[in-house]
C-alpha cells in the first residue's frame, strides 16, 4: 500500500471520523459539554445571549476546483466564509460544523489537508469543530453551519435603512475578483482567503448610530441591493469613494479587465457594508477605522427613490 496513493477506500468510515477528531482535539472552555464523537454536540448558552446559526456549501467545481486551490485552502475558505455571515450579524463565533462529502477515490492527502486547513481556520477565530457527518458523492461537498452568540437583543440586521443614512464598507474591493483571474489566466495556485470581519462586525454592533449590514460575497451592486429591499429604499454611490487594493487597476489593465466590473461586481471579498444614522455627524471614516480597527471608507448614502445610483449597470457573471 506505501507505494501507492492512499485514499479514503482504504479507510472505514470509523478511521476517518477518529482521524477528523485527533486534528480538531476537544473544544476548549466549558460552553462545549460534548463536542466530536456522539450523535450530536451539546452547547450551554449563558442566559442574557442570543445564538445566531448561518450555513452555506462550497461545491467542488461549483465553488471550488483542486487544480486551482491546495485542498487546505479549499479547507480555510469553507470556514472563512461562512465566519463572515457571523461578523455581519455582530457575532461571536462560538463553533461549527462540518458535513463533508466525496468520492471513494479522493486521496487521503486532500481529505487531511481540507481538515486541517478547516480546523487552523477555526483556530485562528475561536470557532472549533464540534461534529458533522461523512458521506460518499461523486464530487467534494463541505456543507458548514456556524454557531455563534451576541448580547440579546444587539445582533445586526440588514434591515433599518431610513434616507440620510450614510453608507460606509471596510477593507478594499476586488482584491478577490482579480485574484481568481489571475490563478485561471496563468494556472497559478489560489491561495487567498477571506478575512471574516467579526471584530469589526462586534464593535459596529455596539455602536447606537449602527443601521444595518450585510457581508460582501456576491460584489458591492448585488449585496447592497440586498441590503436596500428590506426597507424599499435606494442608494446613491460614489464610485470614486469605492477602495480598491494597491495595483488593482494596473492588475486589471494586465489581464485585459475592466476594473469597474470587477470592483462593483466581482464578488467573493466578504468585507462589511454597513450604514449609519445621517445625523450621526461626529461618526468619520476615520474613527470607525480605530473603532473597528480595520480601514473604512465611505461610499455613499440612503436616498428615498427606490434603486442603486452612480453604479454602473452589472453584467452577470459567476464567481468562483
Amino acid at each position: 500500500m506505501s507505494g501507492r496513493t492512499r485514499t479514503l477506500a482504504d479507510l472505514g468510515e470509523s478511521a476517518l471520523i477518529e482521524r477528523i477528531a485527533r486534528r480538531a482535539g476537544h473544544p476548549a472552555g466549558t460552553r462545549w459539554a460534548l463536542g466530536i464523537g456522539d450523535d450530536a454536540a451539546i452547547l450551554r448558552p449563558r442566559a442574557d445571549e442570543e445564538l445566531v446559526f448561518s450555513t452555506d456549501a462550497l461545491v467542488e467545481d461549483v465553488h471550488f476546483r483542486f487544480d486551482r486551490e491546495p485542498p487546505r485552502t479549499v479547507g480555510r475558505r469553507a470556514l472563512a466564509v461562512n465566519l463572515s455571515d457571523l461578523a455581519a450579524m455582530g457575532a461571536q463565533p462560538v463553533g461549527a460544523l462540518l458535513s463533508l462529502a466525496a468520492p471513494r477515490g479522493l486521496p487521503l492527502r486532500v481529505f487531511d489537508g481540507l481538515v486541517a486547513g478547516f480546523v487552523a481556520e477555526g483556530e485562528r477565530f475561536g470557532c472549533p469543530l464540534v461534529g458533522g457527518n461523512l458521506s460518499r458523492a461523486e464530487a467534494c461537498h463541505l456543507d458548514v453551519t456556524v454557531i455563534g452568540r451576541c448580547r440579546r437583543g444587539r445582533a445586526l440586521r440588514r434591515s433599518g435603512l431610513r434616507a440620510g443614512d450614510r453608507l460606509f464598507v471596510t477593507g478594499n474591493l476586488g482584491g478577490a475578483a482579480l485574484a481568481r483571474q489571475r490563478a485561471d489566466r496563468r494556472q497559478g495556485p489560489l491561495r487567498r482567503v477571506p478575512t471574516p470581519r467579526l471584530a469589526a462586525g462586534r464593535a459596529l454592533a455596539r455602536l447606537a448610530a449602527t443601521r444595518a449590514c450585510i457581508d460582501l460575497s456576491d460584489g458591492l451592486a448585488t449585496d447592497l441591493a440586498h441590503l436596500l429591499e428590506a426597507d424599499g429604499v435606494g442608494a446613491e454611490v460614489d464610485l470614486a469613494a469605492v477602495p480598491a487594493p494597491r495595483g488593482f487597476r494596473a492588475g486589471c489593465r494586465a489581464l485585459g479587465l475592466d476594473p469597474v466590473q470587477l470592483l462593483v461586481a466581482g464578488g467573493e471579498d466578504y468585507e462589511l457594508l454597513f450604514a449609519m444614522r445621517g445625523s450621526s455627524g461626529v461618526i468619520t471614516p476615520r474613527s470607525l477605522s480605530q473603532k473597528l480597527a480595520v480601514p473604512v471608507h465611505e461610499i455613499g448614502r440612503i436616498v428615498s427613490r427606490p434603486g442603486l445610483h452612480g453604479l454602473p449597470s452589472v453584467r452577470e457573471g459567476h464567481h468562483f
